[in-house]
């Protein structure tokens, strides 16, 4: 905890603005406004740190400190995007140090201030070997400098005490900005002092118990250079006036009983920092190869010796922070690090808030202090400070980071983890199906809510491919399969008949859901199916099954429709003739592209009244809403015997339309001919036909059967209708 946490976090959050900066934000700030910045940039690390430390209690916690555990919450898509960022944050962070350690090196010693890129370079070089030879050897590294640093500090209290003033402490109390300068201002030019907490989580793989150390080490060292800062704020502003704490960045060296300590403190703070980065981006690296997201950094994966040096990564690390030394001045991409910085904490704590308040039961925390409520503050707080320090370049870190999610997504990288967006979509769900559950059913909000007996799918295409056209985007699809026969026989390959399905659903791309029961009967399966299928609103109200292909199988049929009729289902039948031979049954399991060919003509629904009519009607507008359907006009078609009651007809079928809002065609025919002639010379060229029918009596199945049969004759797509009720064409 103190070695791998406490060290690397405090000697980040005290570094170069510590020593360089505070005096000028106490200055203009004064030391009451000071000291609210200071309780207002601790307060935002602090939320942040309740969040790490929830999710670092609550899952093993491995290689890859922040991103490991965002990765691992908010999915593979935000886990890659903040891999790339937070290890080029960390690695560009070197260079932007070790310039840092440079430019004071260079004033102390001015002589050597020609050989700037000479001297970086070589810091740089000794960064690098103190991290390659290992974690161990680097904590004992920062062990010295901690020590440096706290002589620092104490040189500069023994200074601030000795030169307290009453008369400085009064003309500070108040703020004095110079013009173009605010809070505002001033908490930007402070808040990077403090964003060093996750240093100790990134070096969570090296740590012997991360989910103890982690918390504990983040806080106390959040809560000692807490005390460091409000004391600090106090000191200087009682110890110098306001003008020569605005203009002098070199105030705490002169205040300090020895100065020599405080440069000291300053190369110290610098190369901690330097070190700290140097550590955690190579480790943040390893942890995001090992994921594999990109499969071409995998080289980058690979540990070396007993404790896993990410060597290979700490080689690339240098490598990029080498040749930003050599590019120079960092100052134009110093914000943009930041917003990682920033950006990170904040889908730190939206990770943690979204593991509460889905209640998902796998978040069993063993940190107790941390609450959706603190989550949801720190998120907001980040997003805040991003903005107050640099709109634009939040903007640009926003959409950068957008940008590397949307990439990833539309590469389809399945993660090897769970997460808890499956958990937020229940959490959605669930809510949204207790609201649907109080609200009263209305004919209003009927849609189609279909059960398609499409056995594995593959057999029977055309069930499954008008199942989902009948409900793309309006409603719910349900594909089902009765496996009939000896229970004991199927019950233990439920799962994979179920997989077959799910296969087809994939390969087809379509919007429906897998359901397969085992059944002695078929009629006992889809009673099972019908009853039990289904949660609340989201229950079946339709049945979409095949037509018999003889009338040999009519009886079973007509009990089976009869079955769910009587249980308030309306019954689709969806008789194509095509299916019906036996070389086209061989190629449907091998090509189904024939069957998504949208067939040329009309869609044409056959009028006798509301009974059947009105689900008839809405099915057809229901086909049609889908892209490929467009080009096929509905007609709404009806027979009359005499030419008297034709305009009469048409002008109820004109009103349907208008209450209705379907655009149909409404065509009224004047014939004596018989039905089953009228309908095959009408609908000889329709791309579908919906008839209507009713469900048969016990003992007339063979019946209904023939006179459905002789109704359609060779029409090759017809869909029977046996409407169950509950919708209304007037809603």
């Amino acid at each position: 905890m103190f070695g791998g946490v406490f060290t690397p976090c405090t000697l980040t959050i005290l570094g170069v603005i510590m020593f360089l900066r505070f005096g000028q934000v106490v200055g203009q700030s004064g030391i009451l406004n000071a000291i609210l910045i200071v309780l207002a940039a601790k307060t935002i690390t602090t939320l942040t740190t309740l969040s790490l430390s929830a999710i670092a209690t609550n899952t093993r916690v491995k290689g890859g400190g922040a991103y490991y555990l965002i990765s691992r919450s908010l999915g593979v898509e935000f886990g890659g995007a903040i891999g790339v960022l937070f290890f080029l944050a960390q690695a560009i962070s070197v260079a932007l140090y070790i310039i840092g350690f440079t430019e004071a090196f260079a004033e102390t010693f001015p002589s050597l201030a020609t050989h700037f890129v000479a001297i970086a370079s070589l810091v740089n070089l000794l960064t690098f070997v103190c991290v390659y030879i290992g974690a161990g050897w680097t904590i004992r590294v920062q062990y010295l400098i901690l020590a440096i640093l706290a002589m620092a500090l104490a040189s500069f209290y023994a200074g601030a005490i000795a030169d307290f003033n009453p008369d400085y402490f009064a003309a500070n109390l108040s703020s004095h900005f110079v013009d173009g300068e605010n809070s505002f201002t001033m908490f930007a030019l402070f808040f990077p002092a403090v964003t060093g907490i996750m240093a100790g989580a990134n070096m969570s793989g090296d740590l012997a118990n991360p989910s103890k150390s982690i918390p504990k080490g983040t806080l106390l060292a959040i809560a000692v250079t807490a005390i460091i800062y409000l004391s600090q704020a106090f000191l200087l502003g009682c110890a110098r006036p306001s003008e020569e704490l605005i203009r002098n960045n070199m105030v705490i060296r002169d205040i300090a009983v020895w100065p020599i300590a405080i440069t000291a403190g300053v190369f110290a703070a610098t190369l901690s920092s330097a070190l700290g980065s140097m550590m955690g981006a190579p480790r943040i690296l390893q942890a995001f190869a090992r994921d594999e997201i990109f499969k071409s950094i995998r080289f980058f994966g690979t540990g070396s010796g007993l404790t896993n040096e990410p060597r290979r990564a700490t080689v690339l690390t240098f490598a990029i922070a080498q040749v930003c030394i050599v590019l120079g001045d960092l100052n134009a991409i110093a914000p943009i690090i930041t917003m990682f910085f920033m950006i990170t904490y904040g889908l730190l704590n939206l990770a943690t808030f979204y593991e509460a308040v889905t209640k998902n039961p796998s978040y069993r925390p063993t940190f107790r202090y941390s609450h959706w409520i603190t989550s949801l503050l720190g998120t907001v707080g980040c997003l805040g400070v991003m903005f107050l320090i640099n709109w634009v370049w939040a903007t640009v870190s926003i959409g950068f980071i957008a940008l590397l999610h949307w990439y990833i997504r539309t590469r389809e990288i399945e993660s090897r983890w769970g997460d808890l967006q499956s958990g937020v979509v229940f959490e959605r769900a669930r809510k949204a199906l207790l609201r649907l559950e109080e609200q009263s059913y209305h004919s209003k909000n009927w849609r189609p809510v279909i059960m398609a007996l499409s056995g594995t799918g593959w057999t029977r295409p055309h069930i499954p491919i008008y199942g989902h056209w009948l409900t793309s985007g309006q409603g719910i699809l349900t594909l089902a399969q009765v496996v009939s026969g000896d229970i004991e026989d199927h019950a233990e390959r439920r799962e994979r008949y179920e997989k077959t399905l799910r296969n087809f659903i994939a390969k087809e791309e379509l919007q429906a859901f897998p359901v397969v029961t085992c059944n002695e009967f078929l009629s006992d399966g889809i009673e099972a199916l019908i009853q039990c299928h289904g949660i609340g609103g989201l229950r079946p109200n339709s049945v979409l099954m095949g037509w018999p292909r003889d009338d040999s199988r009519a009886d079973a049929f007509g009990a089976n429709i009869r079955l769910i009729a009587r249980m308030n289902r309306s019954v689709l039948a969806m008789r194509f003739l095509a299916h019906r031979q036996e070389d086209a049954e061989a190629d449907d399991a091998n090509d189904l592209d024939a069957h998504w060919e949208i067939p040329p003509g009309t869609i044409d629904v056959w009028w006798r009244g509301m009974e059947n009519g009105a689900l008839m009607l809405l099915l057809a507008h229901l086909l049609h809403q889908n892209q490929g359907w467009r080009d096929n006009a509905i007609r709404l078609i009806r027979v009359v015997e005499n030419e008297e009651a034709q305009q009469e007809v048409l002008k109820h079928l004109l009103e349907l339309r208008t209450a209705s809002r379907i655009s149909v065609v409404p065509k009224v025919i004047v014939s004596q001919q018989t039905a089953s002639e009228i309908i095959r010379e009408t609908s000889a060229k329709a791309a579908i036909v919906l008839l209507g029918f009713q469900t048969p009596e016990e003992g007339e199945e063979l019946e209904l059967y023939q006179r459905m049969e002789q109704l359609a004759g060779d029409l090759p797509r017809v869909l029977f209708v046996d409407s169950a009720g509950g919708m209304a064409l007037e809603s």
